[in-house]
């Protein structure tokens, strides 16, 4: 059975976060593996335990804290949900997807998501970061998509469009601060898996040959449910590994935190640079 929330459980948990900040951010931002001191540097900080929240899924996996932080970045009030959530980990896509569906009652009106990704695109380098021009969600291809169920009118239609997942405005502005901060940004299709496997070769083959730069577990479905709520939407992948099309060499989710050793500090560096020209 699908997990579904009604818009009064939604409203709950809005309620509760409102009720503790007195601020009204409109950039929410979801931190990827390693990301979490991009959320050290928010000043005037409120942290809400992911616990604390009625509903609110937990965190399980490593490099994900389990928190919201509330305060002041870059000039901007912000929200940054400190670790995100997984199908891999046992949860429904709605479940995934809740706390979009709490921004959005609480009057966020720009998401910024990032995620750790394999570069199929072989001309990527590991150790930089790609701009999302566009996504494909296999997993709500195939089945279990997040807007499965009931449709709530008080956040969007029935059928949402979808053939500008990627905020294109925002899209200019991240690359304009990173040719300005000499950081190589590419930019790419986003793939989105079940997980937790890491990817065959062949499947690996299967993707590139689809239009897929990147591959990764998350960030689709929680895109797809901003779109459906009218959240304008900025994505950016760090690339932790090259993906091997012809199985020579093994994934593992030691690689990519070593690589973002070396990432993360770029992406920190971007993301606050893109924070200070948001429109908000």
């Amino acid at each position: 059975m699908t997990k579904t929330y009604t818009l009064e459980q939604i409203d709950k948990i809005a309620n509760e976060i409102q009720g503790r900040i007195d601020i009204h951010p409109k950039i929410a931002m979801i931190l990827g593996s390693g990301l979490g001191k991009l959320s050290e540097l928010v000043s005037n900080a409120v942290v809400i335990p992911y616990n604390e929240l009625p509903e609110w899924p937990l965190s399980t996996v490593e490099g994900h804290a389990g928190n919201l932080v509330i305060g002041q970045l870059e000039g901007q009030d912000v929200l940054i949900m400190n670790g995100r959530l997984h199908y891999y980990e046992g949860y429904s896509p709605q479940q995934i997807t809740l706390p979009i569906r709490v921004f959005q009652r609480l009057g966020i009106e720009i998401l910024v998501v990032t995620n750790a990704a394999g570069g199929i695109n072989q001309t990527f380098v590991p150790g930089n970061p790609m701009l999302i021009t566009d996504q494909i969600n296999l997993l709500g291809m195939a089945g279990p998509n997040p807007l499965r169920g009931p449709n709530m009118e008080e956040f969007g239609p029935r059928f949402p469009d979808m053939s500008q997942a990627y905020d294109r405005e925002l899209g200019q502005i991240a690359k304009e601060e990173a040719q300005e901060m000499d950081i190589t940004l590419y930019e790419g299709v986003y793939v989105s898996l079940a997980g937790p496997t890491f990817e065959t070769p062949a499947e690996l083959r299967f993707l590139q040959t689809i239009g897929a730069d990147a591959v990764g577990m998350s960030t689709a479905p929680e895109v797809t449910v901003a779109r459906h709520s009218g959240l304008r939407v900025l994505g950016i992948s760090g690339i932790t590994n090259k993906a091997s099309l012809d199985g020579e060499s093994a994934a593992s989710h030691e690689e990519v935190m070593e690589t973002g050793k070396r990432l993360i500090p770029k992406m920190m560096k971007l993301l606050r640079g893109i924070l200070k020209r948001l429109p908000c």
